[in-house]
């Protein structure tokens, strides 16, 4: 799969799945403009989080993960049991 060089490289959640059978699939579409900033926000001040080489700003990385989102390479996904709300690849 192509992608920009400066783009962010969003995880698998490791298990080889796109998403754990429990967790519930967010669109992005159905987040308010403000709430989406901030659960984006949220995945990318995580701690381990690996951007790579090249250091991004914070609106970079959001920009970044937001173009991921509208293309479909990547989706909210909420986790009731945790009640955590996480990003990860299709």
């Amino acid at each position: 799969m192509a992608r920009e060089s400066d783009e962010l490289d969003i995880p698998d959640d490791g298990s080889g799945k796109s998403a754990p059978v429990e967790s519930v699939v967010v669109p992005y579409t159905e987040l308010a403009p403000e709430l989406l900033h901030a659960v984006i926000e949220s995945y990318v001040l995580r701690e381990g989080t690996d951007y790579g080489e090249k250091e991004f700003s914070l609106e970079d990385k959001v920009a970044h993960v937001v173009k991921q989102l509208k293309r479909g390479d990547a989706r909210i996904v909420f986790d009731p049991e945790t009640e955590t709300v996480s990003i990860i690849r299709r």
